[in-house]
């Protein structure tokens, strides 16, 4: 039963990353050539759906140990689906503008924080402890072959049909995630309510357990750092790709489908990794490969074979994502008590998608002041910091989950 459980799980997650591997496409073409939006507007809209972090993600966590984590999962698919199925409906009306998509991408990710809150914490409900990192590892599978076969629909899409129609493709697929959360059946009952439970006490509690842990806090920080220079990354690979270099959809959607593919070799190879290197020694090799990956993405604009050399950088940042999350978020999980798991994976990711938003701003921005090179070299920087926190904390001695 449980592993039949775990395979609705994880076949909802699969056919949503799907929908959003066809909206990583057919967002960026909307934006950029359907709407003709500025560099900066670009930044803006890519922040959208991560700002909301900033302003629930404590509070999710929060309530997340509190409500049955279930029912938040299948509600905030309902209501993601809502979300994005309003773009092609507004579209076909042609009310659809920039800070119209701003707007509803803002409610997107405002669901989706309390989704994301809900799923890493549901997790070790369905699966034992032990068997945690090949069962993240199961779930980066998933998502990398979607992440290898979305994009390339999606750009076949985007090229027959046009972006908004592809963008509903996602919508359904969180339709379907609902449907299947909703059959898992498992006893998800949260603590009973005391007296001496506050809201702010509860999210404290959150904050000292994710940051005063002695490897928890600057794995935290590290990973703080990587979606900064993340969220800025992808702002400058959609312009430079799609205006700078002029791809095609196709051509784009393939392109993202190469870092899907290594992606889900990376996360076979997770579990063996890890178990071979350490957790730590693995965590701190694979966030080292981000900087080298994004140098090459500078240097393609530059020469002839530019395509090929932005395929390969891509290539490597997916390998290295394929094997650091599985043993990334496996240790979270393992390590932080049950109890205590909404507020912890809240509190990151909150944090994370915060800084995320920020990234994708100062990204479109510094393509708006500076030249591109100049731009990824200094993105390229960001990601070498947040490999040097990881290897100058004690996570580096971390050998297993």
């Amino acid at each position: 039963m449980a592993g039949e459980r775990f395979g609705r799980f994880w076949a909802a997650a699969t056919i949503s990353s799907f929908g959003t591997a066809v909206t990583a496409v057919a967002m960026p073409v909307l934006v950029v050539r359907d709407l003709e939006a500025s560099a900066f507007a670009v930044g803006v809209v890519n922040a959208a759906q991560f700002l909301p972090y900033a302003v629930l993600g404590l509070v999710a966590g929060a309530y997340a140990d509190r409500w049955r984590r279930q029912r938040v999962l299948v509600w905030s698919s309902l209501g993601r689906a809502f979300a994005l199925g309003a773009i092609p409906v507004l579209w076909a009306c042609g009310t659809l503008g920039v800070w119209t998509l701003v707007a509803l991408l803002l409610a997107f990710g405002a669901f989706s924080v309390f989704g994301f809150a809900a799923t890493q914490s549901l997790l070790p409900r369905l699966v034992p402890r032990s068997r945690l990192v090949a069962a993240n590892a199961r779930l980066d599978q998933g998502d990398a072959a979607a992440q290898t076969f979305g994009p390339a629909l999606g750009g076949g899409l985007v090229g027959l049909l046009g972006a908004p129609v592809a963008i509903a493709i996602d919508a359904v697929s969180y339709v379907v995630d609902a449907l299947l959360n909703a059959r898992l059946g498992i006893d998800d009952s949260p603590p009973e309510r005391t007296a001496e439970r506050h809201l702010r006490r509860e999210v404290v509690e959150g904050l000292r357990w994710t940051y005063r842990h002695p490897t928890l806090g600057p794995l935290a920080v590290s990973t703080h750092v990587w979606f900064l220079a993340n969220g800025a990354a992808f702002t400058a690979l959609a312009i430079v790709a799609l205006r700078e270099m002029g791809l095609s959809a196709v051509v784009f959607g393939l392109l993202v489908a190469t870092g899907g593919v290594s992606r889900l070799l990376g996360a076979t190879l997770a579990p063996a990794m890890g178990g071979r290197l350490g957790t730590g020694p693995t965590i701190l090799a694979t966030r080292a490969v981000h900087p080298a990956a994004w140098v090459l993405v500078a240097l393609a604009p530059q020469v002839p074979a530019g395509v090929a050399l932005l395929g390969a950088a891509l290539a490597l940042q997916g390998l290295a994502m394929g094997v650091e999350n599985a043993n990334d978020t496996g240790y979270w999980q393992l390590v932080t008590p049950d109890r205590l798991l909404g507020r912890a994976n809240a509190t990151r990711r909150s944090v994370n998608r915060t800084a995320a938003a920020l990234g994708a701003i100062l990204g479109g921005a510094a393509l708006t002041l500076f030249d591109q090179g100049p731009t990824l070299l200094g993105i390229a920087v960001v990601f070498a910091m947040s490999a040097a926190i990881v290897g100058l904390s004690p996570v580096r001695r971390v050998r297993s989950a």
